[in-house]
């Protein structure tokens, strides 16, 4: 059974429909379960103990959002060397321009954590195409985890 932890910041309500999405997704793998926490309340023992890790934020200013950053300032040195190769995937919630990934696709590189699938970025709030890409994203982390899991 694989763990997924679905971890975002949201001001808007925005990446959080996004968040629930992913969430969603992963959470139609048989056997999967998963956690979906806001960013600023997640911490150093939810990452350690999931399998895989969803990480969403809205653009703020072309980077994440503060709060999704927060987390990973307080989860990187706590948990340094014991997360590399966790699977990942990012989402992203954007106005019109959507550069914020790359900060956040940056930090997962640093974390050493292993992309599963290309992230998902959403303009506004998601509509049901979107929701659609966001599940299947979610899917796509936990069938990975699953794999991991039982590595």
């Amino acid at each position: 059974m694989a763990k997924i932890l679905v971890v975002y910041h949201s001001l808007g309500g925005n990446t959080e429909v996004a968040a629930k999405a992913v969430a969603a997704g992963a959470a139609s793998v048989s056997g999967t379960e998963v956690v979906l926490k806001k960013a600023l309340e997640a911490t150093e023992e939810d990452l350690l103990q999931c399998d895989g890790i969803a990480v969403g934020s809205l653009d703020a200013f072309s980077y994440m959002a503060g709060g999704l950053k927060d987390f990973f300032d307080r989860t990187y040195y706590p948990t340094q060397g014991q997360v590399t190769g966790k699977p990942y995937v990012a989402f992203l919630t954007h106005g019109g321009g959507g550069r914020a990934i790359e900060s956040i696709e940056n930090l997962c590189q640093t974390f050493r954590f292993a992309k599963v699938a290309e992230p998902v970025l959403v303009q506004g709030r998601p509509d049901a195409a979107a929701e659609a890409e966001l599940k299947a994203l979610g899917a796509a982390l936990a069938r990975a985890a699953e794999k991991e899991a039982a590595g």
